[in-house]
């Protein structure tokens, strides 16, 4: 009578498939204490939002993290992708708002990156698979000019007035460089302790 009994999918990675919300719990939960995102956001505005997501970013524990990430090869995108979604889920955005920060936190990070002197981060996921005759030249290949025309034509992407506020392009320019410098300094002296 000793039959085996086999372990079914759920088992096999510790979930209970019973234990989740039953439909409409949410109704019923009160109102005099509604969750982060079911508040009115704490920003509004764009450019304040902009703002305090450079703020978070830039300060030294979380930009130690942040340029060891994107040195690891984690997609850009994908972080950009979870530190709007912290913001929308502590009540700081609503997804409209996550939808305008996606550009500007891209190409923060691209800034961060840059300034790391990380060459080879990795934007988007499935990157390296993409179609080379569609693909955007990389940083040692000069432009075709089709036009002839004596434009210059810009070799790495950079943020510009269009996508961050002139204020926060500023900052960018002026006090990332340094603090990402203390961070890569901070990371390699916590890396040589390691290593002893």
């Amino acid at each position: 009578m000793a039959e085996k009994i086999q372990q079914n999918q759920f088992d096999e990675q510790g979930v209970n498939p019973f234990n989740a919300p039953i439909p409409g719990e949410s109704l019923t939960a009160s109102p005099d204490t509604p969750t982060a995102w079911e508040r009115p956001p704490e920003f509004t505005d764009q450019e304040e939002a902009m703002r305090a997501v450079y703020l978070e970013l830039t300060e030294q524990t979380t930009l130690r993290k942040l340029v060891e990430i994107i040195d690891d090869g984690v997609a850009l995108d994908e972080i950009a992708q979870v530190i709007l979604y912290k913001g929308y889920r502590s009540g700081k955005f609503n997804p409209d708002m996550v939808m305008l920060l996606a550009e500007p936190t891209i190409y923060l990070l691209i800034a961060i990156a840059d300034y790391a002197d990380i060459k080879d981060y990795v934007l988007y996921e499935g990157e390296e698979e993409d179609d080379p005759d569609t693909e955007i030249p990389g940083d040692d290949v000069t432009p075709i000019n089709m036009d002839e025309d004596d434009e210059v034509v810009e070799e790495k992407i950079k943020p510009t007035e269009e996508v961050l506020s002139e204020s926060l392009l500023a900052k960018v320019k002026q006090e990332l460089p340094s603090k990402v410098e203390a961070a890569v300094e901070v990371k390699e002296e916590v890396k040589e302790e390691v290593e002893k």
